[in-house]
């Protein structure tokens, strides 16, 4: 059974900083491209960031580029969101994500998602 379950959300405050991690189990890890996306009320899901297997590239939104990073440890089947200078436009449901096998990271089309987290950055 494929399952994916993060951790390390929570409250911050604007310019706070946050570590969410993922385990993955019931797939083979290193063979899947992984990602975050994020969901805010009454919006849209979207992609977030999203690493390649080897951990060698990461892609980001265009919003969080400088502050997100995106990294694995494949000995431990873990991938993370290192969020730095949040503001309060980056709360939302954060998910992570297995890239669906066939599609580039910037495709950010994914097969299987996590619970998610809650992320919430606020005074």
């Amino acid at each position: 059974q494929v399952q994916l379950v993060e951790s390390g959300g929570g409250l911050v405050q604007p310019g706070g900083s946050l570590r969410l991690a993922c385990g993955g189990s019931g797939f083979t890890f290193i063979a899947y491209r992984m990602g975050w996306f994020r969901q805010a009320p009454g919006k849209e899901r979207e992609g977030v960031a999203c690493i390649d297997r080897n951990g060698g590239n990461g892609y980001y939104l265009d919003s969080v580029k400088g502050r997100f990073t995106i990294s694995r440890d494949n000995a431990k089947n873990t991938v993370f969101l290192q969020m730095h200078s949040l503001k309060p436009e980056d709360t939302a449901v954060y998910y992570c994500a297995r890239i669906t096998p066939g599609r580039t990271c910037l495709q950010w089309q994914y097969d299987t998602l996590g619970q998610g987290t809650q992320v919430t950055v606020s005074s």
